[in-house]
C-alpha cells in the first residue's frame, strides 16, 4: 500500500464532526485551508520517516489535530491581552495605562450600538463631535475649550499647523527633543509648516533669549516638556508665567506640550511631585497646552488640546481636523475616565492610580500569597526581594516607587528560558530577568490575575 494512500482526501476530512463544527465556526473556505496544507506537511512527514509505522486511522486523526492547529493560529486575533509584571506602569509596548473597568464599559457599550456622536438630540439636526468630553476637560483644567485628537503627536501638529503654517515659532534648544520610536520636535514643527527658532541652549535658556528671538514673523512660543529625561546641574529655563508675561506684550500665544498630561488639581503622588500639572498651565495663562490622554490620564489613546476658547476653535476649524479626530470608542473611554478625575475616592478605580498608591507591604503580601500556593511545585523557587518600579512611557523622567519583586527559578531551566515559558502562556504572563532568575513585580498586575501567574508557574 502507497505511504500517501493513507491520506484521506479532503472531502473526506472535512466530512468529519470536529471539522464540520469548525468549519461551521470559522468558514469552509478556511478550513479547506488548513487541511491542504495540513496534507502537505503529512506527505513530508511519511516520506522522512525511513519505516512508516503511521496506519490510515492515525493519518487521519494526524490530520485532523493539525487541520484544526491551522486553523486556530490562522482566526486567532494577533492583539491579545497580556499580564504586565515588569513594574513599568505605563508601558508603551504593552498598550500604555490601562482603562479603568467603568471605561472599557463605557466603549463596549457605546461601540455595540449607534450613538449621538455627531448629532445633535435636542435640534434633531446634524451636531459636532468635538463636544464630547469638552465639558469634563474644561471642568477639570480650568480651560475655556478643549479639542481631542487621535494622540498627542497628532495634537502637536495640528496646534502648529493651525496658528503658525508660514511663521516662525520659538523654542528652546534644550526642549527640541525626540520621544519613542524616532519622532522628534523639530519635525513636528517642519510637517507643520512653521519655520523654527531656536533660542538658548541645550542647559540654560534665559526669558531675554525668548524676547531677543521676537519679531514680525513669529507666530508663537512653544514650550515643551522634556519628560523622558532630565538635564541637572548648571541649568536654567523661565517659569511658564514668564514667556505668558512675555508673550502677552508681543500679543502671541503660548503653545505648552506636556506630554504625559498630569491633570492636578490635587496633591501629587511623591513620584509625581516634580511633574507639572495641566491646570497650572492653564492657571498661569497658557493658551493651548497639549498632553496625552493614556499616559498619566489613565485613559484611551488621545492628543487633547485644552486652552483658550479662541484657539480651540480655530483647531476645530482646520482642514487638518477630520484627517486626525477620534471615534466614538475613544470618546466613551475617555468621557468615562474623566467622570472618574472629577470625584476623589473614584480616582482609585484608575488603574494608574491604583498601581502609584500601592504600597511595598500591600505588594509583598500578595507576592508571598502567590509563593505560598507553590510549595508544592518541587521545582519552583520563589523569594520575595526588593526593588523598584517605574512609571515610564515618557512620564515622570527618573522617578522609581519602592517594591517587593517576587523573584522565581527553576532547576534545570535558565532564566530566559523560563521567561520565554511565561511568554508562551494563555494569558502571556511578562516578566523580567535579573541576576539569572525571572522577577515579577506584582504593582503592574491587577489583583485578579495573580492566580493566573501562581498556575501559569505550576504548570
Amino acid at each position: 500500500m502507497s505511504l500517501f494512500r493513507r491520506i484521506p482526501s479532503i472531502e473526506q476530512l472535512l466530512a468529519r464532526p470536529l471539522l464540520e463544527h469548525a468549519a461551521a465556526e470559522h468558514g469552509r473556505d478556511a478550513v479547506t485551508r488548513a487541511a491542504r496544507i495540513a496534507a502537505s506537511d503529512l506527505r513530508v512527514h511519511l516520506a522522512a520517516e525511513a519505516t512508516p509505522s503511521m496506519t490510515s486511522d492515525d493519518a487521519v486523526a494526524w490530520l485532523e489535530t493539525r487541520t484544526l492547529e491551522l486553523v486556530g493560529a490562522q482566526t486567532a486575533p494577533s492583539l491579545r491581552p497580556v499580564i504586565n509584571a515588569t513594574g513599568v506602569i505605563v508601558h508603551t509596548n504593552l498598550g500604555r495605562a490601562p482603562l479603568a473597568s467603568a471605561a472599557a464599559a463605557s466603549a463596549a457599550r457605546i461601540g455595540a450600538g449607534y450613538s449621538n456622536l455627531e448629532f445633535d438630540l435636542a435640534e434633531g439636526t446634524r451636531g459636532r463631535r468635538h463636544v464630547h468630553a469638552e465639558r469634563l476637560l474644561c471642568s477639570l483644567t480650568g480651560a475655556e475649550g478643549a479639542v481631542v485628537v487621535n494622540n498627542a503627536a497628532a495634537a502637536a501638529l495640528l496646534a502648529l499647523a493651525a496658528l503658525t503654517r508660514g511663521r516662525e515659532v520659538i523654542v528652546s534648544r534644550g526642549e527640541l527633543v525626540e520621544i519613542g520610536d524616532g519622532f522628534r520636535v523639530p519635525e513636528v514643527l517642519a510637517e507643520s509648516g512653521a519655520v523654527m527658532r531656536e533660542v538658548g541652549t541645550t542647559n540654560r535658556t534665559r526669558i531675554s533669549d525668548y524676547g531677543a528671538a521676537i519679531g514680525p514673523r513669529t507666530a508663537a512660543i512653544l514650550r515643551v516638556h522634556p519628560s523622558n529625561f532630565e538635564i541637572t546641574g548648571f541649568t536654567e529655563r523661565p517659569a511658564v508665567l514668564e514667556l505668558v508675561t512675555l508673550a502677552r506684550r508681543f500679543n502671541i500665544p503660548v503653545i505648552e506640550d506636556l506630554g504625559s498630561g498630569w491633570l492636578g488639581g490635587m496633591p501629587a503622588p511623591p513620584p509625581l511631585a516634580g511633574e507639572p500639572s495641566v491646570s497650572d498651565s492653564v492657571a498661569a495663562g497658557v493658551d493651548l497646552v497639549i498632553f496625552s490622554g493614556d499616559k498619566l490620564l489613565g485613559g484611551p489613546q488621545a492628543g487633547i488640546v485644552v486652552g483658550r476658547r479662541e484657539f480651540v476653535a480655530r483647531l476645530k476649524s482646520s482642514p487638518l481636523m477630520r484627517a486626525v479626530r477620534v471615534d466614538k470608542l475613544t470618546y466613551a473611554a475617555l468621557e468615562a475616565t474623566l467622570a472618574l478625575w472629577a470625584e476623589e475616592p473614584s480616582r482609585l478605580k484608575i488603574p494608574l492610580m491604583r498601581m502609584l498608591a500601592a504600597s511595598p507591604a500591600d505588594i509583598e503580601q500578595r507576592a508571598r500569597a502567590i509563593a505560598g500556593s507553590l510549595r508544592d511545585a518541587s521545582a519552583i523557587v520563589c523569594e520575595v526581594i526588593d526593588g523598584a518600579s517605574t512609571i515610564g512611557g515618557g512620564s515622570a523622567a527618573g522617578s522609581e516607587l519602592p517594591t517587593r519583586l517576587l523573584a522565581v527559578s527553576r532547576g534545570g531551566t535558565s532564566a530566559a528560558d523560563l521567561a520565554a515559558e511565561l511568554r508562551r502562556h494563555d494569558p502571556p504572563i511578562i516578566g523580567r530577568v535579573h541576576q539569572e532568575r525571572v522577577v515579577l513585580d506584582l504593582r503592574t498586575v491587577a489583583p485578579e490575575d495573580d492566580a493566573a501567574i501562581a498556575e501559569a508557574l505550576r504548570t
